[in-house]
């Protein structure tokens, strides 16, 4: 009986439910991109009804039990041109309506609309880096590091081994995972976050944790609609996340050689039905060691964000992340030999003492951007920036080196805080006369920045009659104690009388107008800005400039996936020290010549970029190598130049290939002494970067089979030709020797999960960078030479799971 009952209550729910389906309809149908790629989370609504879908990994969507009548569709994206279709559904029946979508030129990159399959391309710019454009149109050579290629090569954060995927770009390990410092095209490039300069002074920000960072921007070459004062070597742009309006999540664990455990999570809502109110949520914690002893780096991420469409054309988002690290004292990478050569002592020396404090640092930083769309065309963006960083902990560096292979280790507090107040406003425009279509960006942009640090305290931990012998080391209590700094006076007190005290004031205004001719197929870049700067350091007078920068541009569209450019621009960069002599400090000044030709292939599932440069850089200062101990002395360069040839490749080259591939040649040499210094000469080659950089990360994912989404990758790096860190006079004989490093692993996901596994250094080489250091420590003569590098980790391993609701 009771069968009976629940056989017959069955049957009237099916039956009520084929009632109910009789009475409304289904709408369904497939999303793509104008390429032809299935564009995927695009959201699909019945306008002004509480009835949506997003659209899945194939860009098909189903909206069912829609109740007879006529209706608006829209289809909508970050990143996407919205479009809406008149449909009629009848009772019973189900009506089919595709949508083809094309990119428009404010895409955030918070959702990657060309479809799962392709994350490795990206063709649009972030709106914080502010052109209105494609990058095949941008008359500039910029490269793009995707959210996906961040997580297939399990990068936690942003010194590590992301610089890989870009043509030409290196790094001296010498600040550790404290900052990044990455060196391109003969320099060492700017640090932005969403379109600020988080540069305070010469250090920071802090590296940044993979967790909340939703791609990189790199750009090569002056900036001036980025930056009012800036290095002419580049910068790169860490752009975070943000809402996106998909209701996702995803939680994943990474466990790793030396006791790396890590865990991390991205949750991402909408927080009312109609989608105005969201909110991300993104979080990591990791404790990891070191292969070397006594070296740990254990660090903490929480970044919260909004985003609220006040009306439909106004948005505001706001975003906090608090960064929170405790690591071994800055210097702990370093060894020094004065005998041997590089790579003398065993990969896993170390100098650093147990027992000495570690470096805690908490770095605070919010957002608030506000943009307005006055029409389908032009839009407003005002947005400011915040941040504070707070860091209490010490450097370590050898005071004396000799001969016999000893050496007195040195501790010296740094204690700093730094923070930044950052405005922006600028307009993005289209316009036409006549023939003519112009692209127009103008806006202007300030700041203030304060850094305090106290570095005038110092230890030696080792005695002159009991140095550090490196030929038998002993880590046991150190032959003159632990440092014992004073940190109850203020920290502010104690950076006045270190010389300790940097700040910089600056406001920049700038107009941009690409005139597009012959149906846009020709553009012509004309842009100028004019940028005010004072600049203090070293708790010296502050040092005022201001100049004009121009910017010229070329760029034409051979076809619709092939275009050609050139680009004139100019940077200056105001800096700050102390000549010997006493003389007045001028700005860097700099110029950039380039050419290229970008192209996408096979309907933009690749692209390729081919660039030639040359940059001319005077005025810049350098350590002076005749310096002794507790010297600060800085000499003018003369000029630099850098010039070179890039070549970058991304995308997907057929079904699951995925290839990242780059070379660079980069030729850096000194071509004018300034008068009376003589510990530089002409010809000498610029510190810091390898003349022959290869990189390749190849991806491939089975398509179909019992291993579907299971994967094999692989990849290497090369460098020849590598320069010291350092200056000395002549570079014979201290230059690095060729790098190579060989990397891979395996992965297997579905809709839900992934599992990637990775080895780092697969042949077990020493791989380390280096510098030669003369005549800087207070030896009996003050001349003990000594070679000095920083090892990177033997074979080791990652494995992470991500699970995605």
């Amino acid at each position: 009986m009771q069968l009976r009952l629940q056989i017959t209550t069955l049957l009237l729910i099916i039956i009520s439910f084929s009632a109910l389906a009789q009475q409304t309809g289904t709408i369904k149908g497939k999303i793509t991109t104008s390429d032809g790629l299935p564009a995927v989370y695009v959201n699909i609504n019945l306008k002004d009804k509480n009835q949506n879908t997003t659209s899945d990994d194939m860009g098909g969507y189903t909206l069912n039990r829609v109740k007879p009548g006529t209706y608006i569709l829209r289809a909508s994206a970050i990143g996407i041109n919205a479009q809406e279709k008149s449909v009629t559904v009848v009772a019973g029946e189900t009506v089919k309506v595709d949508f083809v979508l094309t990119e428009n030129n404010q895409a955030l990159q918070e959702v990657t609309i060309a479809g799962k399959k392709n994350k490795y391309k990206v063709s649009l710019p972030s709106a914080s880096l502010r052109l209105n454009e494609p990058l095949l149109e941008a008359p500039q050579n910029i490269q793009i590091v995707s959210d996906q290629v961040i997580k297939d090569q399990q990068i936690i954060s942003m010194s590590d081994g992301l610089i890989r995927n870009v043509s030409g770009a290196v790094r001296l390990e010498h600040w550790g995972d404290m900052y990044t410092n990455i060196t391109m095209r003969g320099s060492q490039i700017q640090a932005m976050r969403n379109g600020f300069n988080f540069v305070s002074s010469y250090w920071g920000p802090l590296t940044e944790d993979m967790s909340f960072v939703d791609h990189i921007e790199f750009v090569k070459g002056p900036a001036g609609f980025m930056l009012g004062n800036g290095d002419p070597s580049g910068m790169y742009n860490v752009v975070t996340k943000k809402p996106t309006g998909i209701n996702r999540g995803e939680v994943s664990v990474t466990v790793g050689s030396y006791d790396l455990y890590r865990t991390a999570i991205d949750f991402d809502h909408k927080l009312t039905n109609d989608g105005k109110l969201l909110f991300r949520l993104n979080a990591a914690a990791q404790t990891k060691g070191s292969f070397r002893p006594y070296e740990t780096n254990n660090r903490y991420t929480f970044a919260p964000s909004l985003s609220y469409q006040i009306t439909n054309r106004t948005k505001l988002t706001a975003e906090y992340a608090l960064q929170n690290a405790k690591m071994t004292e800055v210097g702990s990478y370093y060894i020094f030999a004065p005998n041997g050569g590089y790579a003398s002592l065993p990969r896993d020396f170390t100098l650093t003492q147990p027992g000495v404090e570690p470096a805690r640092i908490n770095d605070h930083s919010a957002f608030i951007n506000l943009q307005h769309n006055f029409s389908d065309t032009w839009k407003a963006t005002a947005q400011v920036a915040y941040s504070k960083y707070l860091q209490t902990g010490s450097s370590s560096w050898p005071s004396s080196v000799f001969a016999n292979n000893t050496l007195i280790r040195n501790v010296g507090i740094w204690d700093a805080e730094s923070s930044l107040k950052l405005a922006q406003f600028f307009i993005n425009g289209q316009a036409k006369t006549g023939g003519i279509v112009h692209r127009i960006l103008a806006g202007f942009d300030g700041g203030k920045k304060n850094y305090m640090a106290d570095w005038g305290q110092s230890h030696d931990l080792d005695l002159p009659s009991s140095p550090f012998d490196l030929n038998n080391p002993n880590y046991g209590f150190p032959s003159n104690g632990y440092p014992n700094f004073d940190r109850e006076t203020p920290l502010m007190q104690r950076a006045i009388a270190a010389g300790g005290l940097m700040g910089q004031k600056y406001l920049s205004g700038y107009i941009q107008d690409e005139l597009g001719f012959f149906n846009n197929k020709f553009r012509l870049t004309l842009a100028g800005r004019y940028t005010y700067v004072s600049q203090s350091a070293w708790g010296g007078d502050p040092d005022k400039a201001k100049k004009f920068t121009p910017r010229i541009g070329l760029s034409y569209s051979v076809d619709k996936n092939t275009a050609v450019y050139a680009v004139y621009d100019e940077a200056f960069t105001p800096q700050t020290g102390f000549l010997r002599s006493g003389e007045k400090i001028d700005p860097i000044t700099g110029t950039n010549y380039e050419i290229g030709v970008k192209k996408d292939w096979f309907d933009g599932k690749w692209n390729t970029t081919l660039a030639a440069y040359r940059i001319l850089k005077q005025n810049e200062l350098t350590g002076d190598p005749s310096n002794k101990a507790g010297e600060t002395f800085s000499i003018v360069v003369g000029e630099k130049r850098a010039q070179g040839i890039e070549f970058d490749l991304r995308g997907e080259i057929t079904a699951g290939l995925k290839l990242i591939a780059n070379y660079a040649y980069t030729d850096g040499k000194v071509t004018e002494v300034a008068p009376g210094v003589t510990s530089i000469v002409v010809g000498e080659v610029v510190p810091g970067f390898a003349k022959h950089t290869t990189n390749v990360w190849l991806t491939y994912t089975l398509q179909d089979g019992a291993l579907k989404g299971a994967g094999i990758s692989a990849g290497f790096t090369h460098l020849a030709g590598r320069a010291t860190g350092t200056y000395d006079g002549s570079n014979a004989n201290k230059n690095l020797p060729n790098y190579f490093k060989l990397d891979g692993g395996l992965f297997w996901e579905n809709k839900a999960l992934k599992v990637t596994a990775n080895a780092f250094n697969i042949l077990d080489k020493y791989l380390f960078a280096g510098a030669y250091y003369t005549n800087y420590w207070n030896a009996p003569t003050y001349d003990q030479p000594a070679y000095s590098w920083q090892a990177e980790a033997p074979r080791n391993y990652r494995l992470s799971i991500a699970y995605k609701f």
